[in-house]
């Protein structure tokens, strides 16, 4: 049940304009200190995932990286809301893919039992 390979550059195409909209949307308004230092979190979170998960083939430790950035975006998206309703609207179709790519992951894990509990060692 994953989805087409052609799907993944436009879904993350579009999750990313609609994340730097909804940044823009509320940079500068006073009281969104807290609303932008979720948001950094969140993309640091994003970046950290592809290289555990593909890179170092952490499965267990991936599916733990993609749990904090399901909350760290739904974390955004309630801290947007509040600032501007449209700014935290961009952030619900991300919240969905999110939570996709943590389906995917969790069935990866459970169809590789032995894989996530002893990962391959890398090459030197």
């Amino acid at each position: 049940w994953t989805p087409p390979d052609w799907l993944f550059p436009v879904a993350w195409t579009t999750l990313y304009i609609c994340m730097a909209a909804a940044g823009a949307l509320v940079a500068g308004q006073p009281g969104a200190d807290v609303a932008l230092a979720l948001w950094g979190l969140q993309i640091a979170l994003n970046g950290l995932w592809t290289p555990v998960f593909f890179g170092l083939r952490r499965i267990r430790l991936g599916m733990g990286v993609l749990a904090a950035l399901w909350l760290a975006v739904a974390a955004t998206l309630v801290a947007l809301w509040q600032l501007d309703w449209r700014a935290g609207a961009l952030f619900v179709p991300y919240l969905a893919w999110v939570s996709v790519a943590g389906a995917l992951n969790l069935s990866v894990w459970r169809l590789n039992p032995d894989e996530a509990a002893n990962p391959p060692e890398m090459a030197r």
